[in-house]
């Protein structure tokens, strides 16, 4: 919902959505209303990763690429990992570098290109609840930027974000406590109760690696994407300039057209109509499928069975397939994690921590304590060495 002084568009208080008002300072009377897309982006990352896996493609996860050279017609590239080197050879690189683009072909390919990347860092910050509806607001500021509130994870609100240069990207991106309370007053100027420090609980912040355009400002920097084909030596090429998670599908078929004749293969775009793994559902699907897990799997409570819709879609089926009992659900850790989730998330989700699972596969990290983290930590490190030491334990509690 997108709200504006004055605004000639719904009047909230007797529109669709009279609850969307209420926690606005009193001033704001009218809003237009649209919908919009959201997504968790790390899990967005696995999914993918996951469909590219049962499509023949290998996933080195924690791997570095310490060079790439080319040798006649394929490329020849040096990989760590745990510890220990060794070399691939490949028909084709593709740099899909992200933030690093720029420093993969100067370091590692050591490719020329006029190309280059804008790093605009973007933070964030997660807040107690603010308001009790589902609905988003989109706020405008005197800056001429926009902000978002968004429900967050059913207790919280995520609020952001910035757009911040952000020169270095060996340096790991914070939200700085300048960029915090911006997006504090900035959301304040339209709620009815500020938001303070006191009501922040997480804060996080990401880099967009923006193609550059030359603009004068973060802000005006295209979000578009750059598609760069090097095909010397009969070793081909593909840098990846730019781009965002909206475009990313097309972005992808972009690339394959540009590949694929270099490869042998048939061009053709697929993606538009193919479900990512758990997807294979309707839009409006997710609370039929929480009706059937609690139909099928009784002991679990509304909250619980909701979270596992959502977080695994139709994959969550699979994951409690043979399940009867709470006991069968195994070691519990609190908040609703079981070691019969930890154990598929190792299994099938590349989980190597309790960190790779608290906030890269879930966001559970929000709410469980340090005895739970650890307790996570042994056991993800006893599943991985082969050993269950410590999931003796207490079972499973219903969660709400």
């Amino acid at each position: 919902i997108t709200w504006q002084p004055d605004s000639n568009g719904i009047p909230y208080k007797s529109g669709p959505h009279p609850p969307a008002g209420a926690p606005l300072d009193l001033k704001f009377r009218k809003a237009f209303e649209y919908s919009d897309c959201w997504v968790q982006d790390a899990r967005l990352v696995v999914l993918n990763a996951r469909d590219a896996a049962a499509r023949g493609a290998r996933i080195m996860t924690r791997t570095r690429v310490l060079s790439a050279a080319r040798t006649e017609d394929s490329w020849q590239v040096t990989l760590e990992a745990a510890g220990r080197t060794f070399q691939i050879h490949a028909r084709m690189l593709v740099n899909a570098g992200g933030p690093w683009v720029d420093d993969i072909m100067g370091n590692v390919v050591r490719a020329d290109t006029r190309e280059r990347v804008r790093l605009v860092r973007g933070s964030h910050i997660v807040t107690r609840r603010l308001f009790n509806h589902d609905k988003c607001y989109f706020f405008q500021g005197t800056d001429g930027r926009i902000i978002f509130a968004i429900p967050y994870e059913e207790d919280f609100t995520l609020i952001g974000t910035t757009d911040k240069d952000h020169d270095d990207p060996s340096v790991p991106p914070v939200c700085t406590a300048d960029e915090m309370h911006y997006l504090l007053d900035f959301a304040s100027r339209y709620l009815k109760n500020p938001v303070t420090e006191n009501d922040v609980v997480w804060t996080y912040a990401g880099v967009r690696p923006l193609h550059d355009d030359g603009a004068t400002s973060a802000t005006a920097a295209t979000r578009g994407y750059v598609l760069k084909l090097d095909e010397a030596g009969g070793a081909p090429l593909l840098s990846v300039h730019g781009g965002k998670i909206t475009t990313y599908r097309k972005l992808a078929e972009a690339a394959l057209a540009m590949i694929a004749p270099l490869l042998g293969s048939p061009e053709r775009g697929w993606t538009a109509g193919v479900p990512l793994p758990g997807g294979d559902l309707p839009v409006d699907g997710i609370e039929d499928l929480v009706a059937e897990l609690l139909a099928d799997h009784p002991f679990l409570a509304r909250g619980w069975a909701r979270r596992l819709a959502r977080t695994y879609g139709t994959e969550a089926r699979q994951m409690l397939s043979g399940v009867r009992t709470l006991d069968d659900m195994g070691q519990a850790f609190g908040e609703s994690i079981t070691a019969l989730e930890l154990d598929w998330a190792i299994a099938n989700e590349w989980v190597m921590t309790a960190e790779d699972y608290l906030w890269r596969r879930t966001k559970l990290g929000l709410r469980i304590d340090k005895d739970g983290i650890e307790r996570i930590e042994a056991y993800v490190m006893s599943a991985r060495s082969g050993t269950r030491a410590g999931t003796a334990g207490t079972q499973a509690r219903s969660a709400n």
